[in-house]
C-alpha cells in the first residue's frame, strides 16, 4: 500500500531526452485541457492544489512527474485539444506523446479522464487508441458526474463506452473530483496496478 500523503514533485519533461528513467511504475494521467485532470489528481492525493488547477485550460504543457511514497510516479501528461493553442504547440504535443508511449519505462496504468456530460471528442478517441495500440493498460474516468442529473448518468456512460470502443475489460469509473465520488475505486485500481 502506498501512502498518498507522501508525494513530491520530481521534474518536468519538455522532450523525450528528459523523460524519467528509474524503474518505478508510472501511473499516467491523460485528458483534454478542460476536463479537470489536475482536479482529479488533487482528489486522489487529497490535496487542495498539488497539481496546479489553471484558470485557463491548456496549462500543462510538459510531462510532470510526481513521486508517491517512493513507490511509483504519477505522471501528469499535457492536456490536449485546447483550441487557443498554436498549431506548432499541438504538433509538439503529438510528438511528445508518441515518444512517451513508445518508451520502455513501465506505464503500470493509464488514467484517461473524459467529461461525463459530453460524448468523447476525436482526440479522446485518439488517446484511447494510443493506450490500446501500445498495449498499455488503462481505465477511463468520467469526471464532472456531479453536473449530471441522475437519469443522464447511465446513457452518458454508455455513450462514452461506445464512442471510445472500450472492451468489457476496460473499467469506466463514474467520478466527481468536486465531491470525491469514485475516488476509492480509482485509488484501488492504482494500488492494484502498482502491486
Amino acid at each position: 500500500m502506498m501512502n498518498l500523503q507522501r508525494v513530491e514533485f520530481v521534474k518536468s519533461a519538455a522532450q523525450a531526452g528528459a523523460f524519467l528513467h528509474d524503474g518505478l511504475p508510472q501511473i499516467a494521467f491523460a485528458g483534454k485541457s478542460n476536463v479537470g485532470k489536475s482536479s482529479v489528481l488533487n482528489c486522489v492525493l487529497q490535496r487542495k492544489n498539488f497539481a496546479r488547477v489553471g484558470q485557463k485550460p491548456g496549462k500543462t504543457v510538459h510531462i510532470n512527474y510526481f513521486r508517491v511514497d517512493g513507490k511509483a510516479h504519477f505522471v501528469d501528461l499535457p492536456g490536449y485539444g485546447y483550441a487557443q493553442v498554436a498549431e506548432s504547440e499541438k504538433e509538439r504535443w503529438g510528438k511528445l506523446m508518441e515518444a512517451y508511449f513508445t518508451e520502455p519505462e513501465p506505464i503500470a496504468l493509464g488514467v484517461m479522464i473524459v467529461d461525463a456530460r459530453h460524448a468523447p471528442t476525436k482526440l479522446d478517441c485518439v488517446m484511447a487508441d494510443l493506450f490500446r495500440s501500445t498495449g498499455r493498460p488503462f481505465l477511463v474516468v468520467a469526471n464532472k458526474l456531479d453536473k449530471l442529473k441522475a437519469r443522464e448518468i447511465k446513457p452518458n456512460l454508455a455513450c462514452i463506452r461506445e464512442t471510445l470502443r472500450l472492451g468489457e475489460q476496460t473499467p469506466l469509473l463514474p467520478f466527481s473530483a468536486e465531491k470525491g465520488t469514485g475516488r476509492e475505486a480509482l485509488v484501488r485500481a492504482i494500488f492494484d496496478a502498482v502491486g
